[in-house]
């Protein structure tokens, strides 16, 4: 962190606190007359700066209020405004009771309902980015999991992948590697491989792993979804959408340190300052150092985030969102298993590995600065359509080592050594690496029309909408060169073919063997006369879809989608279609929904240039893949909202699929499917206790192939363990001695997993895993104070994706935060 952006930071920090002094607190919330929260309900303080939005739940709170009465007034397009009266003490919280705003074709009731509906904090009732429409979850015929800040903050949450860790059926395939164009981590959803390349809706890449440090809200959005997001930043399994903090009106924010295990440094500062009349400055940053749990390995990196918005007028508002991510950190290891030969080891006991060694120097780093900035102009045409123009630009660059680990026990035995050849004991691994120099540029625009209105008595919903997106990916980086071999296992001299690398001291094969050179001179070295290629990739995609949900009946609402895109890159052009259609019955009004959806996703396959069977050059071109995804179930919203559970099956049937059958020879028509079950739960049965459950089974087979493909009939290798679960769970003593005291307590189960699965070469699969988690806080209006135990159990686990991806043991965390 440099000194410059060290007394940015403190200056933020410490000119915001003067403000904090001799003041209170308004909290509430919103609802509609059907007792459902509204979300971005304006919230202002006659005669004063301050204000805000509702959240997804309908939840408001204004900070450091001057001591006095005022006049609360709420808003929102298509209800009619309320005004209530309170007083506010210095020093106090004020719980202000639910308002209910009644729309505009309604008679005006009661407005006041009993303070006790609450909801989990731990989850959010709605959102306006699933369906590109603000729907309930209860209305959404599409399943997603929402994780929020107030979950990521009772769990000390530092990193991305931690995140994630609280959704339904997702989990980690591989390590972020920071190489250019896909350098962020793969996670396995329903099946399939998936990179979190979405934030607010819109595309915004980046080659590292994303600080969870802006995050108001992690939706993982299930089932292909192509219909209203295209193909480019989504998978067949779903989409990760990052939704990040907004400014409102009024002075508050917190400040926050985070220490632990492993050399653990983190401080972030959340500031929010009205800087005129309907203008607001909302500005997060974070500094984090830490070293690796293994021997040799270190993550550093500055985030800032300033968004600005600017409400002009009751029909006219702009919003600002920008990211400035600078990261530097070690690959973390992953072994790569020979995907040409057959194992030589078939699980980890086999292999001998110990987890400690990272077979890396702190020497060897790769930089991954990013940079994006979104831009929203949102415009009220009248009192049932709204304009919404959104424009989305990044930038993420890759500069610096990168390395792997691949298995090479054929190499190493000697370059004519035959089919299916291995040691007796260990196996070789042979460190590959090359030099980083990447950067890839998106840009994406979308102007959508966004409707709310009758015709007759039935209601009707819709988004209309075009969307640009342009990709390209500039490469000057060095081919791949071999650096050193490691040796694993216990072999002796006779077992190896030293002779071959001109070593002839047979004593140097012994357990974790490294020959490689480790340090940054002698990498350079290396790399001092490899050739280097500078080459361009382009691609655009011209989009237009429509979406619309209407309502025959209060009961249940129809939702009937279509998108269209147009592929355009230097090698082909494709065009593809996308429907989608949903269906949802509330046999009892926002208590329980039966629903069932199908959607559509699709894939744009890249020619290639390869060769038949008898070796003759032929151009291969291809139609785009198809996913198409068949899902019902139930949503519940019981106990007056302190239950909400969603039970789900799900059938994705995948065709069209390109197969490679010999080297360089390819034919399409291949199939698979992707079946499961899902179930989430979110409950608060009594004040204080907060529970978020969550299990998922899946089953996946590629059933359709040529004679002869290695993965026919075989689970995908994408598909990660068949069943995962995860549970926390937070108790807060209020009322008694114990008072702001409270515990948590939760962890995660995976099943084996196998992340090497194929007809030659064999299987290699992952042991299952239970990591238990607790942790301890206190908490008051003005500070917090958390301790976190991660894996206090000490489980060594591994992910994988034909990789072996050591996980981090037991650590400790412990959080201060004061808030203002």
């Amino acid at each position: 962190m440099s000194q410059k952006q060290l007394l940015l930071f403190l200056s933020l920090v410490i000119s915001s606190l003067g403000f904090a002094q001799n003041s209170g607190t308004l909290k509430g919330q919103v609802v509609n007359s059907a007792n459902q929260p509204i979300f971005n309900v304006n919230v202002a303080l006659e005669g004063t700066y301050t204000g805000t939005e509702t959240n997804q739940n309908g939840f408001y709170e204004l900070r450091n209020v001057r001591p006095g009465t005022y006049t609360i007034k709420f808003s929102y397009v298509g209800y009619k405004s309320t005004q209530i009266n309170v007083s506010v003490e210095g020093g106090a919280i004020t719980e202000v009771a639910p308002v209910v705003l009644i729309g505009s074709e309604e008679q005006l009731g009661e407005v006041l309902l009993n303070a006790e509906n609450k909801t989990n904090e731990f989850t959010k009732s709605s959102s306006v980015y699933v369906s590109k429409l603000p729907l309930s979850r209860m209305e959404n015929s599409q399943v997603y999991n929402s994780i929020t800040a107030e979950l990521l903050q009772s769990q000390i949450v530092t990193n991305f992948d931690d995140a994630l860790k609280n959704a339904a059926g997702i989990t980690k395939l591989w390590e972020s590697t920071g190489r250019g164009s896909d350098g962020a981590g793969y996670y396995s959803l329903r099946g399939f491989a998936v990179q979190p390349n979405l934030t607010n809706g819109l595309p915004a890449l980046t080659n590292g792993s994303p600080d969870p440090q802006n995050i108001e809200t992690i939706e993982v959005i299930k089932g292909p979804s192509g219909t209203l997001y295209g193909s480019s930043v989504v998978s067949y399994g779903g989409l990760i959408n990052v939704v990040t903090k907004k400014p409102y009106n009024g002075f508050g924010g917190n400040v926050s340190y985070t220490s632990g295990s492993y050399g653990l440094n983190r401080l972030t500062a959340d500031v929010n300052l009205p800087l005129s009349q309907g203008v607001n400055l909302r500005v997060n940053s974070a500094y984090h150092t830490q070293e690796s749990f293994q021997d040799a390995g270190f993550r550093k990196s500055f985030f800032f985030a300033p968004s600005l918005s600017y409400q002009v007028n009751d029909r006219l508002s702009f919003l600002i969102n920008t990211e400035i991510y600078q990261v530097e950190s070690t690959n973390q290891t992953m072994l790569f298993l020979d995907r040409g030969s057959e194992l030589a080891v078939n699980n980890l006991e086999e292999l001998g590995y110990d987890n400690n060694r990272s077979y890396t120097s702190d020497d060897l780093g790769i930089e991954n600065p990013m940079y994006s900035i979104q831009a929203q102009m949102n415009y009220k045409l009248s009192d049932s359509w709204t304009s919404q123009t959104a424009f989305s630009q990044s930038s993420a660059k890759a500069r610096g080592y990168y390395s792997y680990l691949y298995e090479g026990t054929r190499i190493f035995m000697g370059d004519n050594a035959p089919y299916g050849t291995a040691l007796e004991d260990g196996v070789v691994f042979a460190r590959q690496m090359n030099h980083q120099n990447s950067t890839t540029l998106t840009t994406d625009i979308q102007q959508n029309f966004i409707g709310d209105f009758e015709i007759g008595e039935m209601r009707n919903r819709i988004v209309a909408g075009l969307d640009y997106y342009n990709r390209e990916v500039r490469n000057s980086g060095t081919g791949y060169l071999r650096n050193g071999l490691i040796y694993i296992g216990d072999a002796s001299a006779e077992n190896v073919n030293a002779s071959v690398y001109g070593i002839t001291d047979p004593n140097k094969y012994i357990t974790d063997y490294d020959s490689g050179i480790l340090s940054e001179s002698g990498v350079d070295a290396l790399f001092q006369n490899s050739e280097i290629s500078p080459s361009i990739s382009r691609q655009e995609i011209y989009s237009a879809y429509v979406s619309e949900i209407f309502n025959p009946i209060e009961a249940l609402s129809i939702m009937a989608s279509l998108r269209v895109d147009r592929f355009e890159s230097e090698s082909n052009s494709q065009t593809a279609w996308s429907p989608k259609f949903g269906v949802v019955y509330q046999p009892v009004l926002d208590k329980v929904s039966i629903f069932a959806n199908y959607q559509d996703g699709f894939s744009n396959v890249a020619p290639q240039v390869g060769q038949d069977l008898d070796g003759n050059s032929v151009n291969y071109e291809f139609d785009p893949e198809h996913a198409a995804q068949l899902e019902g179930g139930v949503k519940l919203n019981l106990l007056n909202n302190k239950l909400a559970a969603t039970l789900s099956y799900y059938d994705i049937e995948v065709t069209n699929t390109v197969m490679t059958i010999a080297p360089q020879v390819y034919t399409q028509g291949g199939e698979l499917y992707s079946r499961g079950f899902e179930a989430s739960i979110t409950a608060s049965p009594v004040k204080g206790l907060n529970i978020i459950a969550n299990y998922s089974y899946n089953e996946s087979e590629l059933t359709k192939g040529t004679q002869g493909d290695d993965f026919l009939n075989r689970r995908p290798e994408s598909a990660g363990p068949k069943n995962l679960a995860n549970l926390w769970a937070t108790y807060k003593f209020s009322g008694n001695a114990l008072n702001g005291f409270g515990a948590g307590f939760g962890g995660n189960y995976g099943s084996e997993n196998m992340i090497f699965n194929r007809n030659v070469a064999g299987t290699f699969t992952l042991d299952d895993y239970t990591v238990l988690n607790a942790s301890l806080f206190y908490q008051t209006d003005k500070f917090g104070i958390t301790l976190k135990l991660n894996n206090l159990n000490d489980e060594e686990y591994y992910n994988g994706w034909s990789t072996i991806n050591p996980q981090v043991g037991r650590n400790l965390s412990a959080n201060f935060t004061y808030k203002f």
